[in-house]
This record gives C-alpha cells, structure tokens and sequence, in this order.
C-alpha cells in the first residue's frame, strides 16, 4: 500500500485551494530541491530530486511550499494505526508506503476484500488518498501499486506474475536505477519481457550478483518476508574518557566525529531524527543533559551546529569532563539523505557522494576534518545492532 503523492495530499487537506494545482513540496529557495510533486506538476516532468529552478522552468505557475514534516509524520502515524489494527503482520518501509502480508487471510475473509476494505477505510479516516498491489510477492506489490496509481489497486493473481510484469519498462523493477538502465539499454534491453527471454546467466555475466537479482523481479520471483514492522525510538553514543580533560578543542572534534557517525547510521538506516540530546558528565559524576527539537533530517550540516550549540550551553562549569554523549530520538522513518525542506542541490549530491565512498570503502573513507583527533569512540545503543566503526584516520 502507498499513499499518492503523499507530502501533497496532507498539504491539501489542510489547504483545499492547492486541489487540481501544480504543487511541489521542497526547499523554496532556487538551490532547493523538490521532496515530492502533485500529479499536475509531473505532467510537467517534474519529479521529485529535481532542482527546484529547474522545476519552475519547466512549470512557472507551479505552486512551491516548505512542507511541514511535523504534520506529515502526524497522517503517517494515523495510517500506520489503521494498518496495525486490521491486519496481522506488517512492514513500514517508509513514512508513506507498507507491505502487508494476508498469507492464510484468504480462508477466512478473502485477500483483496480484505484489502479493498483497508483502503476504504483509510481513505475515509485520514481522508488520504491510497493505493495498493496484492501479488504473491513484494516485488510484484510494489510494481503493481505503481501502476494502480493514482488512488486504485491492481490484483495480480498468482500465476499471472510474468505476463503483468513482461510489457513494462525495465526501470519500473526495483533497484534499478540510472546506470543499470543504461548499462541494459546497451544491450537493446526496455522491456521487462526481454530480461525473461533472457538467459540468467548472460545477466550475471553483464551485471553480476544485480543482474541476478534483476532477472529473478522480472520473472516474478521474490522471496523475501514482509519484517514486522517496530518502530526505533532513539539512537544514541557516548564516549567515557580514560583521563578526565578541559581540553574544548578536543571534546568538539569527538563531538563532530560521534554526531557525524551517528547521522550516517541515520541515513544508512533510512531514518530522519526530530530532537537532539546532548549529555555530558563532569568528573563529580554530576551529569547534564539538554534538547533541542529540529526540523526532521539526517544531514551533518544540520546536526551537527546543533550539537555543538548544546555543548557550548551545557559546558560552563569549567571543571574535567568525565562523559559526552549524543543521542537522536523522535525517529521517522525516511529514504531521504537530506532535510527535505530546507537542503540546497549541492548538499544533496555531496552527502550521496560521501555516502557512497563509505559504502564501497567503509564507514571511515571519509570523515569530517574537525574530528580528525578522534582515536576511539564507544557506542551505547547502535542502531543497527553492530559495533561502531572506529575514526582512527582519514583515508584519501
């Protein structure tokens, strides 16, 4: 299930006069960019990512507004309630999209009547319009909600996956992005029909373990579970000095290396944070914490000034600091690698840029110069459940 241009619709309940008009949703500012677009504005070609200057050449009469996360999160929550209360198993893959598995439901009440009644009433309580896929599969789900859209559901059933799936655009599959589109169009490949003609092992040859995986989507097959959805309250790290220190330019750049570290967690994690803590303990073992609330993001260059706000307000004591902790909590959940607001173009491609290299090279490719001192940090509460990486170097 996948609520229809999302961040708009609540834009449109709470302002009736945007109804049948070119919105985008995103930084206002000409370096922003747009976070999400009504169906008028994408007849345009206007999708989301896209600079916001370039948007409003292509629609000069469109309609741009800041978005407010706050209330968004707010309908996020009242549908995930209504899912929650209905059905028995579900997954939350972002703030407007779920996977919901009705293995067994049929026997008693009927899948897509289940479903269709859902729907009905979520579109009746939140007022959100909402569409939906019911497959044997996540992959086929997802495809088929994206053709059910706008505001309808499509039921494929079970052994009709190849031919709903064969006349459509090879970059309706999951995970294939620009590079791989490119990479099959080389090789005279649009259509989904042609990846199922084509022998598995030729796209393991040409795309490796990916063409694997793109050739099994495209012949329908998907076993991966529908994960129970539980939301993550808070995340959070500390850092207890083997010698207690006054030393500010030190306790700064652990500071910018632990919120650094745990802004990518975010990210890597797709999940925004609202509310920052900062917590520090003096060698009296006299401990103080404060909070700033923050519009939702993942991004450093929004984090971490506020961390280091909060420490020059809490650190006036002047005595030896035994502990400084960061936490994150008011989670959301969010694809996003930028604040979705207020973030300029540059700051997107960079952040997917750092992002990047830490994947492919590990999470110490690239840190923040600041925090370069940093030998060593603890982590109380990891968000994945892993240690954390250790800052020791930066590699170039």
């Amino acid at each position: 299930m996948d609520l229809d241009t999302f961040f708009v619709s609540c834009e449109r309940l709470q302002d009736r006069r945007l109804i049948g008009k070119p919105v985008l949703i995103g930084g206002t500012s000409d370096r922003g960019v747009v976070a999400s677009c009504s169906y008028e504005a994408r007849k345009f070609g206007i999708h989301s990512a896209m600079p916001i200057r370039m948007a409003k050449q292509l629609c000069p009469e469109a309609i741009v507004i800041r978005g407010n996360s706050e209330i968004y999160t707010q309908f996020s929550q009242d549908v995930t309630a209504i899912i929650k209360d209905t059905v028995p198993l579900y997954e939350k893959a972002s703030i407007d999209e779920f996977y919901i598995d009705l293995t067994g439901m049929d026997k008693f009440f009927g899948c897509h009547k289940l479903a269709s009644e859902l729907r009905q009433r979520i579109m009746k309580e939140t007022h959100l319009p909402i569409s939906f896929g019911l497959s044997i599969n996540k992959t086929v789900s997802k495809i088929a909600t994206g053709e059910a859209k706008p505001n309808n559901n499509i039921h494929i059933v079970k052994g009709n996956e190849k031919p709903f799936l064969a006349p459509l655009s090879i970059r309706k599959i999951p995970m294939v992005g620009e590079a791989t589109y490119k990479s099959l169009c080389d090789l005279g490949v649009k259509q989904i029909k042609t990846v199922q003609d084509m022998p598995m092992q030729l796209m393991h040859r040409v795309l490796g373990k990916n063409g694997l995986s793109i050739w099994k989507k495209a012949n329908g097959i998907d076993n991966s579970p529908v994960i129970q959805y539980r939301e993550r309250k808070s995340i959070s790290t500390e850092r207890t000095f083997d010698t207690d220190t006054t030393d500010i330019t030190k306790l700064k750049s652990i500071l910018i290396a632990m919120t650094e570290q745990l802004a990518y967690q975010l990210r890597r994690g797709h999940k925004l944070t609202a509310c920052i803590t900062f917590k520090i303990r003096y060698s009296d073992f006299q401990t103080y914490t404060q909070q700033k609330r923050i519009p939702y993001s993942a991004m450093d260059q929004t984090i971490i000034p506020v961390v280091i706000d909060l420490f020059k307000t809490l650190y006036h004591r002047r005595l030896l600091v035994r502990l400084i902790g960061v936490k994150f909590s008011h989670l959301v959940e969010g694809g996003h690698q930028i604040n979705l607001f207020d973030d300029h173009e540059k700051h997107l491609n960079l952040s997917i840029a750092i992002d990047k290299m830490r994947e492919r090279y590990g999470d110490r490719a690239v840190i923040n110069a600041a925090g370069m001192q940093v030998k060593n940090i603890s982590r109380k509460n990891p968000f994945n459940g892993e240690p954390p990486p250790l800052l020791a170097n930066r590699r170039r």
